[in-house]
C-alpha cells in the first residue's frame, strides 16, 4: 500500500518517469504486469490494492461528482505519516530519481493544494480514492446536482442492518458538513410498544415524532430541536438544536416510511445479502447483540422492506458488497 501511495504522490507533483511509477505499482499490487489503465472501454474505477482504487472521472458519466467533492474524497485517503515513512525509505534505498526531501516536499505541496486531479500513465485525469468511498460515487454525484439546483436538500439512506448506512452518513457529514439525523434516535419508548404497533411494518420507530420534530422544520429551512431516545435509560434526552443547513441526511431503516418519504429530494437504499449481513453482525457485535439482531431486528426490517416495497421506491440502490475489501480470511473492512 505504501509503495503505491508513494507512486501516486510522486506522479501528481513531480511527473516522475513512467518506469518508476510502474515499478512501484507492480510491487504494491504484487503483480508482474499492471492492470489495464487506458482504452476506450476500460472501467472508470480500477483497484490499486486492498485499500485504494484509481478513479477516472471522465469515464463516470452521470455518476461523476463535482471536482471539489472528488478532491475532498481524495484528501480523506491520505496517510501523512505513512506517506512520509514510505518516501523516506524509498529515498534511502536509492529508488527515487529525486531526493527524499524533494519527494516529501512534492507530496506536501500536493496535499496543501487540495489534492488536485492528476494524470494517469496514459495522460488521462485520475485520482486515488478509498475503495469503500468509490462505491458511493453515484450518491455523491446526485447530491452535487441537487445542491447546485436547490438551496436545501434532504436525502434519506435506508437499508438493512450492517449495510453501511451509518458509515456513509458519517462520510457525507465529513465531505459536505451536512446535518445527519439517525432513525435509531427515534425508537419507540416502552409505553408506546403495543402489540398492534409492533405488528405494523416499520411500526417500531416513532415516525410521528420524527416527522414533527425533524422533517417539518427541515422542509421549512428552520432550526431543528429534537430529543434523542436513549436506549440505556429508555427515555428521551433533553432537546438539542441543529441549525438549518444546505444538506440534511436522514439515516436508518424506516426512514422511507410512506408518511416521511415525500419530504426527501433523494432516497437511497443500501442492499446487502443475508450471508454478508450475518457475517458483519457477528464481526461487530457480542453474542447477545448478535442474537438480538438476527432474531428480532433483522426480521422486522425485512418485513418493512417487503410490505412497504422500500427498495423500488428509492431513487438509488447501492450494493454493500461492491468494490469489496479482501475476503474473510484477510483484513476486511466493515462498512
Amino acid at each position: 500500500m505504501n509503495d503505491d501511495r508513494a507512486a501516486f504522490l510522486l506522479e501528481q507533483q513531480t511527473r516522475q518517469p513512467l518506469e518508476l511509477l510502474c515499478a512501484l505499482r507492480r510491487r504494491s499490487c504484487g503483480a508482474e504486469t499492471l492492470p489495464p489503465r487506458g482504452g476506450r472501454f476500460a472501467p472508470a474505477v480500477q483497484p490499486l490494492n486492498d485499500r485504494l482504487c484509481l478513479v477516472f472521472p471522465d469515464r463516470l458519466g452521470q455518476d461523476r461528482p463535482d471536482a471539489e467533492t472528488l478532491r475532498r474524497l481524495c484528501a480523506l485517503c491520505g496517510e501523512p505519516e505513512a506517506d512520509a515513512a514510505c518516501l523516506s525509505a524509498l529515498a534511502r534505498e536509492g529508488r527515487l530519481p529525486v531526493s527524499g526531501e524533494d519527494a516529501l516536499r512534492a507530496a506536501e505541496n500536493w496535499r496543501s493544494a487540495g489534492y488536485p486531479l492528476g494524470l494517469s500513465e496514459s495522460g488521462e485525469r485520475c485520482l486515488a480514492l478509498r475503495r469503500e468511498h468509490a462505491r458511493l460515487l453515484p450518491l455523491f454525484a446526485r447530491l452535487d446536482r441537487l445542491l447546485a439546483a436547490k438551496p436545501r436538500v434532504i436525502a434519506a439512506i435506508d437499508g438493512g442492518s450492517a449495510s453501511g448506512k451509518t458509515t456513509a452518513a458519517a462520510l457525507l457529514e465529513e465531505v459536505y458538513g451536512c446535518a445527519v439525523f439517525h432513525m435509531d434516535d427515534f425508537f419507540l419508548r416502552p409505553e408506546q410498544r403495543s402489540a398492534a404497533r409492533l405488528r405494523e411494518p416499520g411500526g417500531n420507530v416513532d415516525w410521528e415524532r420524527f416527522r414533527s420534530e425533524v422533517l417539518a422544520p427541515l422542509t421549512r429551512g428552520e432550526e431543528i430541536r429534537f430529543r434523542r431516545y436513549d436506549c440505556r435509560t429508555q427515555t428521551l434526552e433533553p432537546p438539542r438544536s441543529v441549525p438549518a443547513r444546505a444538506l440534511s441526511i436522514v439515516e436508518g431503516a424506516y426512514s422511507m416510511r410512506p408518511e416521511l418519504a415525500p419530504a426527501y429530494d433523494l432516497s437511497v437504499f443500501f442492499s446487502i445479502t443475508p450471508a454478508e449481513q450475518h457475517w458483519r453482525i457477528r464481526l461487530r457485535n457480542p453474542p447477545a447483540m448478535q442474537a438480538m439482531f438476527c432474531a428480532l431486528w433483522v426480521p422486522l426490517e425485512n418485513l418493512y422492506f417487503e410490505k412497504l416495497d422500500v427498495p423500488s421506491r428509492c431513487g438509488l440502490i447501492l450494493n454493500a458488497e461492491e468494490l469489496p475489501s479482501p475476503g474473510r480470511d484477510g483484513a476486511r473492512k466493515v462498512l
